[in-house]
């Protein structure tokens, strides 16, 4: 069975004091010129407006705005093409994400979606002269900074002989919100099989058994969709989907999974699968399992609905306003 990155003219001429030859006069020193640019990388879907309200937020930014782009070999062509002898001081992206796995991202037009993998399976474009240490690349996204894996691997994508930092934070960014353009919050997980929920009261119940400490009221939260009053919690939902595909030497060597149990008894059987699954960190049993086969390839997918509560982060010395999400902030962002 087969299976499945000044000139500083320091010419030491001696000159006599009453020299007054203009062949040794220093030239002007070069006055660097600095740039930044936020990439919108995606489309709303449904009714989520977190590329619009984005774009919105940075539109009355002193900042180019740029929102053709849906890959990320492409934003490096982008910005090595519009460098003219600048270097960018903050390149923002405002992407949807999840924690666990990948970025909407694509790594070129018809790649895939920008996971820690991917990224170091895939020949990008050199980054230019434009990037530099001094570089800020912050990501916008739905708790990235906790996929310690990506943010490495994006950052080694934007280094050449330098490396920028990149900024990444565990709160999800938020775009739009009734009371602040930008805010973030801190996210709480309670995670169950797509078809299969077992209703809020018991959600609330298993929420609130898994943060004890958060004192919330969680039945009041996962009925809430957006803020009520500053601050107030909410509720978003969200789908994690899994899809592999095996591939066999004979179409007879196929099992037969017709039982989620049994899905999942396979899994288990296959370490790739069951070490993916241990890294997602997301219970086998939250999925909803189905099989499927085409010839040779026995097809799997799995998928999670993501139960988030979003607490706003507020400023501690006034509770009424919210904390700004600052990227250099470090108990909101992380430095990588």
């Amino acid at each position: 069975m087969k299976s499945l990155i000044i000139l500083l003219l320091s010419c030491f001429t001696v000159m006599s004091c009453d020299d007054t030859s203009t062949d040794h006069l220093e030239e002007p020193t070069k006055t660097i010129q600095k740039q930044s640019v936020v990439f919108i990388v995606g489309i709303d879907e449904d009714d989520n407006s977190f590329y619009k309200n984005a774009k919105a937020h940075f539109s009355q930014q002193n900042i180019t705005v740029v929102e053709d782009i849906r890959a990320l070999d492409a934003i490096i062509l982008w910005l090595n093409n519009n460098a003219d002898d600048k270097i960018y001081d903050q390149i923002h992206i405002a992407s949807h994400s999840n924690p666990w796995e990948e970025m909407t991202l694509l790594t070129s037009e018809d790649g895939e979606r920008i996971t820690a993998a991917s990224l170091k399976n895939k020949a990008l474009p050199q980054p230019s002269d434009g990037i530099t240490e001094n570089t800020k690349i912050i990501i916008h996204s739905y708790g990235l900074g906790a996929n310690k894996n990506l943010i490495k691997a994006l950052k080694l994508v934007f280094s050449s002989d330098v490396m920028p930092s990149i900024y990444a934070s565990e709160y999800f960014s938020v775009f739009g919100g009734q009371f602040a353009s930008h805010y973030l919050a801190q996210p709480f997980y309670v995670f169950y099989s797509t078809t299969n929920s077992p209703g809020n009261k018991a959600l609330s119940n298993e929420i609130a058994q898994k943060y004890p400490n958060a004192n919330l009221n969680w039945l009041t939260a996962l009925g809430t969709h957006e803020e009520t009053t500053a601050g107030a919690i909410y509720s978003y939902r969200f789908n994690i989907p899994i899809d592999w595909e095996i591939v066999f030497d004979d179409a007879s060597e196929i099992p037969q999974l017709t039982t989620a149990d049994s899905i999942m008894d396979y899994i288990l059987e296959n370490d790739e699968f069951s070490f993916a699954l241990y890294d997602l960190g997301i219970p086998m049993e939250k999925f909803q399992w189905t099989s499927s086969s085409e010839e040779n390839i026995l097809k799997i997918q799995g998928n999670t609905t993501v139960l988030t509560v979003l607490m706003p982060v507020m400023n501690t010395y006034e509770p009424a306003e919210y904390t700004a999400p600052e990227f250099t902030h470090a108990r909101l962002f992380s430095q990588f």
